[in-house]
């Protein structure tokens, strides 16, 4: 019997990933470790406590399990801002073929997303990473989490400065296709 939370979230089963130590894994990670935490409170009855990383000889916590839960809350709320952020630019549809290139669309279900809305494609760039993504921005109303107002014209995210349209696309189709 030992300790070996950080095997259930990086499946390296392996003697060196049988180890306590979960510092240094990534947020989906200790979510995995919140899951696993989860189903065993919810199917077992506990019988004690192991002395070691988490818990002291008088079945305390320790600060490696303080560290641990302040960890998994961080997940969660990365995991809950990511969710916010899926909502107000939800991912395209797209296919590609070596025919008619690449094609990007919006509908209200698009990137798993149902809205009342459709949208129309951009490229999203997120501050800090290379590259960019396709995403279904709102074109009427006002932009995302603001109320309506005088100050704001009637055109949803499209002014959001980390949106930009594809060229060769009118600016409010549907779809967009880039040629090879």
């Amino acid at each position: 019997g030992r300790d070996a939370t950080r095997a259930f979230a990086t499946g390296d089963f392996t003697q060196a990933g049988l180890v306590d130590d979960v510092s240094g894994l990534s947020a989906g990670e200790m979510l995995a470790i919140r899951s696993w935490l989860s189903f065993y409170g919810d199917n077992y009855h506990p019988v004690g406590k192991l002395v070691g990383r988490f818990y002291d000889e008088n079945g305390a916590p320790t600060e490696a399990l303080r560290q641990a839960e302040a960890a998994i809350e961080e997940a969660l709320k990365f995991q809950a801002e990511s969710e916010q952020r899926k909502q107000q630019f939800p991912p395209c549809n797209s296919e590609w073929s070596s025919a008619g290139g690449s094609r990007f669309w919006c509908s209200r279900q698009s990137g798993g997303v149902n809205r009342d809305w459709t949208g129309v494609p951009r490229k999203l760039y997120r501050p800090g990473s290379s590259g960019s993504r396709c995403v279904c921005v709102r074109t009427t109303g006002p932009p995302w989490g603001q109320p309506a107002s005088t100050e704001h014209g009637d055109r949803g995210d499209l002014d959001n400065p980390h949106l930009e349209e594809y060229d060769g696309c009118h600016p409010l189709a549907e779809q967009c296709v880039l040629r090879v």
